[in-house]
């Protein structure tokens, strides 16, 4: 099974504490929640379902995992760590009651803080902007004259170069993703409904290994132009521009897919619109690599949409940065100066909105090389490269 190892967790806390003792930091906390898990998957592997959690990581020793007494026996299954806590802050957070949790034992946060801590008040915070407002002020209560400061960076920097297993964890989450793309390419015919091959998608992922599908991006016709809508229940018509993308998570790593196509038989307005998005994405190919300046890519893709008259239908930029979370660091735009590394692992996110002819996106994986990036989602590279 593919997965990342005991011990790439342990160098991970170890680099973290390297960090903390260098910026004079007693403790880091690592807040999570269903929707922003990343960070906190990154450093004890647990994924909320849920509730809340936080690791708790020390200057000096073992990491506390605190969570709630629902998913205590599954963060339990799940942590790199073992010293598994639960905190009343953290329980259910869909409802308004109260609950009772007879079989539980709480920790507090001030019991978690005397350990962490030790007679330190400098705590770093990472997710310092999805800790809801009544947590936060119980974590500075509790603490006592806590020096409380954004720790975001300290992980930031780690992630974004991947290591071997996380590449090899992404490559697998892009085999996954390819398998349900295929099924949509399937599906996503005149007649059926969108809902229909969303489905479809998210079924052969599954099926494939995927451990959740972070979202699904369709629209149809007219709908291309919501840049991220949901299926719905509107029938796919002979001619209708499909947009749609397929994130797939397998170990916590993410990748997207996405294809522009057309739904029967396409005009030759719609043609010329996909193989500009095409022309784009070869030209991209060769920026993808060791040393490149990320800004010089951008530009290049734009100078393809600038040739093609389209520049008002750009959006945004043509690539992100791609590991536990759909879309993270390296985020360039054209002004951009720091140069691509190997190691890094990308998404291209070449698109064009609101263009009469249509609107749509291409979206595959690749990790950067010496030389050419190497593709994680080699399906959607075959069908990009191949064109209309």
């Amino acid at each position: 099974m593919i997965q990342i190892p005991q011990v790439e967790f342990e160098q991970r806390i170890e680099r973290i504490q390297a960090e903390l003792e260098r910026r004079g930091l007693d403790a880091l906390m690592v807040y999570g929640d269903e929707y922003r898990k990343e960070n906190l998957r990154y450093v004890c592997n647990f994924w909320p379902i849920f509730e809340r959690a936080a690791c708790f990581i020390p200057r000096v020793g073992s990491p506390i995992l605190a969570g709630a007494p629902e998913g205590e026996i599954y963060a339990r299954e799940m942590s790199a760590w073992s010293d598994v806590r639960n905190v009343k802050e953290f329980a259910c957070v869909s409802v308004p009651e109260d609950i009772d949790y007879p079989l539980a034992s709480f920790s507090s946060f001030n019991e978690i803080f005397g350990e962490v801590l030790n007679t330190g008040k400098k705590l770093a915070i990472v997710g310092l902007w999805d800790i809801p407002a009544p947590i936060m002020e119980r974590l500075k209560d509790s603490g006592g004259n806590l020096e409380i400061s954004d720790g975001s960076e300290i992980i930031n920097n780690l992630r974004i170069i991947k290591t071997p297993a996380e590449i090899a964890c992404l490559r697998e989450a892009g085999r996954q993703a390819c398998i349900g793309y295929e099924a949509l390419l399937k599906t996503a015919i005149p007649g059926n409904i969108e809902v229909m091959a969303a489905g479809a998608a998210e079924g052969a992922a599954r099926m494939a290994g995927a451990e959740d599908i972070n979202f699904t991006v369709f629209g149809s016709g007219e709908r291309a132009a919501t840049v991220i809508g949901r299926a719905t229940n509107k029938v796919i018509e002979d001619g209708d521009m499909i947009m749609a993308a397929l994130a797939v998570q397998y170990q916590g790593y993410v990748a997207t897919v996405e294809y522009p196509f057309v739904a029967g038989k396409a005009t030759d307005g719609q043609k010329r619109f996909l193989n500009a998005l095409f022309e784009a994405a070869e030209v991209q190919q060769k920026y993808l690599r060791e040393g490149v300046v990320s800004g010089e890519m951008v530009c290049a893709v734009k100078k393809v949409f600038k040739k093609h008259n389209l520049s008002e239908y750009d959006v945004y930029p043509p690539m992100h940065g791609i590991g536990l979370a759909e879309a993270e660091s390296p985020y360039p735009d054209e002004n951009a100066t720091y140069e691509l590394e190997v190691g890094m692992c990308v998404n291209s996110d070449i698109s064009l909105f609101g263009h009469p002819d249509g609107s749509n996106r291409i979206e595959e994986g690749f990790v950067i090389t010496k030389d050419m990036p190497e593709s994680l989602t080699p399906t959607i590279r075959k069908l990009v490269a191949k064109g209309i």
